[in-house]
């Protein structure tokens, strides 16, 4: 790893500032992965601004609306009494996402901006890599790529975008507050990342000199039923093959409200929008959700290393809907 200038902000807009006087430089903080990449070579800033200091680490719920710190940390959420209370799915992907070590250490912001995975991306030494050279091409297609996306890709990149939390977030229609030096603006989580297929060295619309300050989660209904269900290789530390967040409100049989984000499949957490209007008003039977989970994979990219993902997407999404709505028959 290249030596690089150590800075440490105070405050949020001398951090801004501090950026935006330096296109090279980059922020350090829990949860981006920053280091492994720069220590894999792959990312080289001759600057680091340490945020980790700065007044961005409450959660504090304000009406129906729970307002989190991006420096509070995955541990700090996963405890939080309204989490604990109305938002069951956030809880549990967070305890699914790594370990209790990691989740002291880990920041919601860090964690929502964390980089993909992808072993090429991440193997400076591979030259085919469109997240690092834009038209060099990507390794991924034709190599081993079983943890890859199927969802918002194609031969430009597969990558995939590796959150747990951001996926239950994206369906609850989270959103997130970002500071410029001269601006503040919040922005949908859904409209936050960018796919694979449209811009694979560009994964979200943060420009340089911004960084996010909170992320807002508004609370569901009370009536609402929750969970996140994470299918993986192994029972701990390990990244999702796929996963589902799934909030209902189920009345007399019918559903009234669904909310749906998949992981493990796409090249950002992929809200599945088809899935929700299969359900919506639809009677609350597997048939219906095995309809929703059909609808939500059919416009799937594949090659031979990510094919199976789409039969257990597809079983995935059709169990969480059982296990939410109590509907296993």
């Amino acid at each position: 790893m290249r030596g690089f200038d150590y800075v440490r902000a105070t405050d949020t807009q001398e951090a801004v500032q501090l950026l935006a006087d330096d296109p090279a430089a980059s922020c350090l903080a829990g949860g981006t992965t920053q280091l492994d990449l720069m220590k894999d070579g792959v990312l080289e800033p001759p600057r680091l601004i340490d945020i980790t200091r700065l007044p961005l680490h409450g959660i504090e719920r304000r009406g129906e609306s729970l307002h989190v710190g991006a420096l509070a940390s995955m541990e700090e959420l996963a405890a939080d009494a309204t989490v604990v209370e109305r938002l069951p799915m956030v809880r549990e992907s967070l305890l699914l996402g790594a370990s209790v070590q990691l989740r002291n250490m880990a920041t919601i912001g860090g964690n929502l901006l964390q980089r993909t995975r992808c072993r090429y991306f991440r193997d400076p030494t591979v030259v085919e890599c469109n997240k690092r050279t834009p038209g060099s091409g990507c390794a991924a297609v034709d190599g081993v790529a079983r943890m890859h996306a199927v969802l918002g890709v194609s031969e430009r990149c597969i990558a995939l975008h590796a959150s747990d939390l951001a996926v239950a977030l994206v369906a609850l229609d989270a959103v997130v507050h970002i500071q410029g030096v001269s601006r503040r603006r919040t922005v949908p989580l859904t409209e936050f990342y960018l796919t694979a297929d449209e811009s694979p060295e560009r994964e979200n619309v943060l420009e340089h000199a911004e960084l996010i300050t909170e992320v807002e989660i508004p609370l569901p209904s009370p009536a609402a039923r929750s969970g996140y269900l994470k299918v993986r290789d192994r029972m701990s530390y390990e990244f999702a093959l796929t996963s589902a967040a799934v909030l209902l409100v189920v009345d007399d049989g019918t559903i009234r409200q669904a909310r749906v984000g998949l992981g493990g499949v796409g090249s950002k957490p992929w809200r599945a929008y088809e899935a929700e209007h299969v359900l919506t008003d639809a009677p609350a039977t597997t048939a219906t959700f095995q309809d929703a989970a059909e609808a939500t994979m059919r416009e799937a990219w594949t090659v031979p290393g990510t094919a199976f993902k789409v039969p257990l997407a597809r079983r995935t999404l059709t169990r969480q809907l059982q296990t939410v709505s109590g509907v296993t028959a």
